[in-house]
Order: structure tokens, then C-alpha cells, then sequence
């Protein structure tokens, strides 16, 4: 009877090393991938739509977007309804989403390019149709308010970037080159990994997972709802502008009772810009306040990716494998 426990002891034992084994293994190396659209080649077509803010004076931005196509050997189509005006809006709810929702069923698309963020896409969601977009999926580009966008498609198992928008593009094209150079490489199948400068307040350590995120706020509206995003053994990169540090430090807390830190692998920090003051100031820097929000937790967190609201903004494939490797003097950011 001893001999007969002691051997399930060992079988026990045996088992829960194994297990051990797996659960490390899956937070280091991550396989998971979301599905790749197709990459970009010359003669492909770009859509360019506008789901959220109103476009007013703009048209030389949005033809600029499409000459810069032009120049990579891609054909641009520009949504009949990206100039309407509906109040706040580039047109009506209706309107924005029939040209979103025509980029994405048209098989002759390759690409859906937003003219801007803002605000709106939210308002949009849950018209959207993802039958044809399925069978021909085509990647989703923008930043910010479209981080709604990126995330409902992330749901629907597909990968999208995280990138500049039409209206980033200035006279000088020159004052963007980061930001156009690596979305160009993204589009067309070399998304570029980055070297990012250290930081002090950088948690050393080293991770790999699915690539997810973006605009902080715009990930705290959608809590709750079915385009909240699972960050289960994920590498989360979050930005922000025009905030109040109180403001950051709730949606962080908020965020953190949902448990959406729980079993997250990593994070990026990008860009936090234009910070607001308050009369009551908080105290400390924004990035000892995301340190204390997140000081239950275990993973690594670097400091300093450049996208964002600046015009340093360098394109991310959101729902692809990185690793992920944090030290005070500098991380990495590599697809695998």
C-alpha cells in the first residue's frame, strides 16, 4: 500500500512538472498568431475612408496620401463619403460606415486606409459586417480613435497596423520619414523591428506574445463589450494624448480591476503626448505613475517606442508574434 502511494506520488509530481514546464514555456514563447492578410504588391489598390472625425480642409493631405501610393506602384480610391460633414463627423453614421463597409466586402481591395481618427468609429462598430471581409481579408490601417476598429477586427482572428494616417502627412514629407518608411516596409511584407532607447524606469525581463493594443483610451471605452480585447499571454502596447495624469491613472485602475493585466505578457509604452496640467499636480512622472498602477504585476515593461501622436509615429503589426526584451539600457521589439 506504501509502495503503491509513493508511485503515485511520483506520477503526481511528474505530472505537475511537466505542467510547470508548458505554463513557462507559454509565457516565454507565445505561438499564437493572428491571421496575415495578404501583403501589399505594386498594382494593388489602397481604399482610403474616414470612420471618425470630420475631414475640413484636408483635401491636400488625403491627395498627398494618394500620389504617395502613387509613387509605391499602388492604385488609391478615396470613399465617396470622406469629405461629407455631418456635425462632428465626416458624415453621417450611415455614410462613414457604408464606405468602410464597401472597402471591406470589395475583393479588388487590398488595403483599407483610414484618413483620420478623431472621434466616431465607435458609433460604427456594431454596423459593420464581417461576412466577405472573412473569406478576403485586407489590412486595417490607422491609429487612435481606429484602435476601436483594430480591435474588433483582432476579434474576427485577423492581424491589422497600427500606423500613420493621411492626415499625418505634412508639406514636407521629410518631417515624417520614420513614420512613412516603416509603413511602407509593413504594407509590403518587412515590418521593422526596433531598438528602443532605455529608460530608467524600464522593468527588465523578457517576454514574447501576439503584438495588441494602441490608443489607451480608446482600449478602456471598449471594457465591457465584445470588442474588448482577451490580453491572455499578450504583449500590450498602449498611447496617449492630451490626458490629465489623473485621468491616465484611472482608466489604468479601471483596466486593472476588469483584470485586463492578469495574464498579460509584456508592455509597450509609446508616446504621451501633450500631457494636460491640473491645478493639483500629481506628483510624479507619467511614467512612474503606469510603474505604481502595474506594481502587482511581474512583466516587462519598456519604455519609449516611438508611435503614437508624434510624427515619429513607426508602424506596428498588431496581432503578430513579438519578443519582447527589456534591460534599463535598451529593449528590443522583434517579430518572429
Amino acid at each position: 500500500m506504501i509502495l503503491k502511494q509513493h508511485v503515485l506520488y511520483l506520477i503526481l509530481m511528474l505530472f505537475m512538472t511537466v505542467n510547470n514546464d508548458i505554463n513557462a514555456q507559454n509565457k516565454t514563447d507565445n505561438v499564437s498568431e493572428l491571421i496575415q492578410p495578404p501583403y501589399l504588391k505594386a498594382g494593388d489598390t489602397i481604399a482610403i475612408v474616414a470612420p471618425s472625425g470630420i475631414l475640413k480642409h484636408r483635401e491636400r493631405e488625403v491627395q498627398q496620401a494618394v500620389d504617395l501610393l502613387k509613387s509605391w506602384g499602388l492604385y488609391a480610391v478615396v470613399g465617396k463619403n470622406v469629405f461629407s460633414k455631418s456635425n462632428h463627423f465626416a458624415g453621417t453614421d450611415e455614410e462613414r460606415c457604408a464606405d468602410l463597409q464597401n472597402a471591406m466586402d470589395d475583393p479588388k481591395i487590398s488595403a483599407i486606409w483610414c484618413a483620420r481618427g478623431g472621434y466616431g468609429t465607435v458609433r460604427v462598430l456594431d454596423k459593420l459586417n464581417y461576412i466577405k471581409f472573412r473569406k478576403n481579408p485586407k489590412w486595417i490601417i490607422g491609429y487612435s480613435d481606429i484602435t476601436a476598429l483594430h480591435n474588433q477586427v483582432h476579434n474576427e482572428g485577423f492581424q491589422s497596423l497600427h500606423a500613420l494616417m493621411c492626415v499625418s502627412l505634412t508639406k514636407d514629407i521629410g518631417d515624417v520619414k520614420e513614420a512613412v518608411s516603416t509603413f511602407k516596409s509593413a504594407i509590403f511584407g518587412n515590418p521593422e523591428n526596433y531598438i528602443l532607447e532605455g529608460s530608467k524606469y524600464n522593468e527588465i525581463g523578457e517576454a514574447s506574445g501576439e503584438l495588441v493594443g494602441g490608443n489607451l483610451t480608446m482600449l478602456h471605452t471598449m471594457l465591457g463589450s465584445d470588442t474588448s480585447i482577451d490580453t491572455t499571454g499578450k504583449i500590450l502596447f498602449i498611447e496617449e494624448i492630451g490626458e490629465y495624469k489623473y485621468h491616465i491613472d484611472r482608466m489604468l485602475q479601471s483596466m486593472k480591476r476588469a483584470g485586463y493585466f492578469d495574464n498579460l505578457n509584456g508592455l509597450v509604452v509609446g508616446d504621451m503626448s501633450r500631457m494636460r496640467t491640473n491645478t493639483t499636480l500629481w506628483g510624479t512622472s507619467v511614467e512612474q505613475l503606469i510603474l505604481d498602477a502595474l506594481e502587482d504585476y511581474d512583466f516587462p515593461i519598456a519604455f519609449n517606442m516611438p508611435a503614437g501622436h508624434e510624427k515619429d509615429n513607426r508602424a506596428l503589426v498588431l496581432g503578430k508574434v513579438v519578443n519582447l526584451k527589456v534591460e534599463k539600457n535598451e529593449s528590443k521589439l522583434s517579430y518572429k
